[in-house]
């Protein structure tokens, strides 16, 4: 499995660099990540990794001319490099190596299958939601904040998440019924999907709009995440100063993971 892992993984990830999905190091972490989930995990570990990748990085390129300003505030988008592969992928990767044993981690799969509908639905409410014409909230306050402000939800943004959480769920589903596995009832990874990746993304909107660290750009006055903005060092104006964009995305896909495998575990779910 192990062979068959790394070599779709690796063909995988050389067709997403060439399609400028990947960075020369996000192509690195994503032949480990993809050769560890499917060489334990199998074909319904690769299958839900792999519809993550694929719906998310269309979504990135999805008008990104159009997101303009916008998107350029944000710490980081379009390629993906090797934090943000494992950030999404690596705690998966070493779950699918727990999961084999199920003595180790009982229910890792589902608890894998909250972390990738939590890092879906985080990308798919931040890659739509700037095209909110509505009002967009902090989190936190309440109060009106631009679009693309960490820790603003918007309607569209919220539906959007919901969406990339349900779209995770119905794959597993899929596979599952595909492969006529009859471990879990029908319906439960679609619910467990939906309920772990809307969580999941509001943890990670909650903890952007309070800890996550902010900058002020000296030239034009924007919040931002970068260091860096109109070609000037920003200035610090929030959040904690090590709590970055990568670390947010993953804490907020533990606590997806988490609530998924919790919920499965209260219905007896394995």
């Amino acid at each position: 499995m192990l062979v068959w892992g790394f070599t779709v993984s690796l063909l995988g990830a050389v067709l997403a660099y060439y399609k400028q999905a990947l960075t020369g190091s996000g192509t690195l972490a994503a032949i480990i990540v993809g050769t560890l989930i499917a060489g334990w995990g199998g074909w319904i570990w690769f299958t839900v990794l792999a519809a993550f990748f694929v719906s998310s990085s269309a979504w990135s390129f999805y008008r990104r001319e159009a997101k303009g300003a916008i998107a350029r505030d944000f710490a980081k988008t379009g390629r993906r490099d090797f934090m943000q592969v494992m950030v999404n992928g690596g705690p998966s990767a070493v779950l699918a190596v727990l999961g084999a044993s199920s003595t180790l981690l009982p229910g890792a799969f589902l608890f894998f299958m909250g972390m990738m509908a939590t890092a879906n639905a985080d990308t798919w409410a931040t890659e739509l939601g700037v095209f909110s014409q509505g009002k967009t909230r902090s989190i936190r306050s309440g109060c009106i904040v631009p679009a693309g402000t960490s820790g603003g939800i918007s309607l569209l943004g919220t539906a959007a998440g919901a969406g990339g959480a349900l779209f995770i769920g119905l794959v597993g589903e899929g596979v599952q019924v595909f492969l006529k596995n009859p471990g879990l009832p029908i319906g439960s990874l679609l619910l467990l999907g939906l309920l772990g990746g809307v969580a999941g993304c509001l943890i990670d909107s909650w903890l952007g709009a309070t800890v996550q660290s902010r900058y002020r750009c000296r030239v034009c006055g924007k919040l931002t995440e970068k260091l860096r903005h109109c070609q000037r060092t920003t200035i610090r104006a929030g959040g904690w100063r090590w709590m970055g964009n990568d670390l947010v995305n993953l804490l907020s896909s533990l606590g997806g993971g988490s609530i998924a495998w919790v919920t499965a575990w209260c219905f007896s779910l394995f």
